[in-house]
């Protein structure tokens, strides 16, 4: 039992601590070959800003990645890296690209360690500054998949500035420390920001504070019980109204408000203390698939199949399922998810584009296996989807029900 020939657009985003995209979209291939094995497949690996976001832009732009040696989310030293785009005979400035998951991703910290009141961004302000020794006066931080619920105050003191108490000691690290924070000394931050373009690609749902403030919407997830995430949320309020009073006015970043502001809470809040010092947030499909031409690819399929690690309510609100099926959905082309878990939320994702969803897992199994056979569970669920298409192409036109 075989279809006809298709031209299938697979899009996946990667999966965490397991599968780079570009490896989730060839495990999807594999299966779908198995069942269609002269298919027209184009297969476009995203990034979101989160794990692999920097070797993917090297490839995709002719640049390559810069080993780098960095303090990692618990304060120890992480073998870590930038990438490096353009330069040569490419027009326009030497342009960087900074992943934070790289250096304070949520897969360094280990899990007996996972506490977002202790952990750290301080690598991600020593990768811009290796980016900026390196040349970079255009740095793009990629966001997501973060361990850290710091504000970017860890970064902020990586790049020389001081936050310190109401006795005018320096705050140690973690956001668990930033309801002590008293004052912001930004004299000794590195001069080159200050002619460097840096360019934060973001979430645009996460903010700051308030209700779906990001310490209340991922603290959980990153380790936090509810006492440290009312804490977490508490720091980063304080972090918010220091910010714009010591720092922002000498960036001219006074017009944004840092508690609520689209982007502001990536990465754990990372956006706000870069956007303190100048950093522009941007929604990070404007700047990550650009150069792709996905709308153009998505256009030409027949169907579409996209791929994430969790399929649930957090799906709609800017992941790369629900932005591949967004676009997919305005050429009228159908769109598959598959998932390594499916939980609660799901179904929103039909509102978006999704016409239908599957998990890949075949029978209860713990994490280690789960991660450690997600390659082969995707070929065999992509195989399975496609046996179901070619049943359904069998089948008769089901007559409507009566009146």
């Amino acid at each position: 039992m075989t279809l006809r020939p298709h031209r299938i657009a697979i899009a996946p985003s990667g999966f965490k601590e397991s599968l780079s995209a570009a490896r989730v979209a060839e495990a999807i291939a594999t299966g779908v070959r198995r069942v269609i094995p002269d298919a027209d497949l184009d297969l476009i690996p995203l990034v979101d800003g989160g794990e692999g976001t920097a070797e993917a832009l090297a490839l995709a732009g002719g640049g390559r990645l810069v080993p780098v040696t960095a303090t990692g989310p618990v304060g120890d030293p992480v073998a870590s890296h930038f990438a490096l785009l353009g330069g040569g005979t490419t027009p326009g400035p030497l342009t960087a690209v900074v992943e934070m998951a790289a250096v304070a991703g949520l897969a360094l910290v280990p899990p007996d360690r996972r506490h977002p009141g202790a952990t750290t961004t301080y690598g991600v302000g020593e990768l811009i500054r290796a980016a900026l020794d390196a040349g970079a006066r255009r740095i793009l931080v990629g966001c997501g998949d973060s361990g850290t619920s710091d504000g970017g105050a860890g970064a902020l003191q990586a790049l020389g500035a001081r936050l310190t108490d109401r006795h005018g000691r320096e705050l140690r690290p973690g956001g668990g420390a930033l309801h002590e924070l008293e004052h912001i000394d930004p004299s000794g931050l590195d001069p080159r920001l200050a002619d460097a373009e840096l360019l934060v690609a973001c979430n645009p749902y996460n903010v700051l504070c308030g209700k779906r403030g990001v310490a209340r919407v991922f603290g959980p997830q990153k380790g936090a019980t509810p006492a440290e995430v009312e804490l977490l949320s508490a720091g980063l309020e304080r972090l918010a109204a220091v910010l714009t009073r010591d720092l922002a006015p000498a960036f001219g970043a006074t017009a944004l408000d840092l508690r609520t502001a689209p982007g502001t809470g990536a990465s754990g809040g990372l956006g706000a203390g870069l956007a303190s010092v100048g950093a522009r947030l941007l929604p990070r499909y404007d700047v990550l698939l650009d150069g792709l031409d996905l709308d153009a690819r998505l256009a030409r399929a027949d169907f579409v199949i996209t791929a994430e690690g969790a399929l649930d309510h957090q799906t709609i609100r800017g992941k790369i399922p629900a932005e591949v099926a967004r676009r997919a959905q305005a050429a009228g082309v159908p769109v598959l998810v598959l998932a390594g878990t499916i939980g609660p939320g799901a179904q929103d994702v039909r509102a978006v584009g999704v016409d239908a969803y599957s998990a890949i897992l075949p029978a209860p199994m713990t994490l280690v296996e789960a991660i450690g056979r997600s390659g082969e569970f995707l070929a065999d669920a992509s195989e399975r989807a496609m046996r179901i298409m070619a049943l359904g192409t069998r089948l008769a036109p089901v007559a409507p029900l009566a009146a």
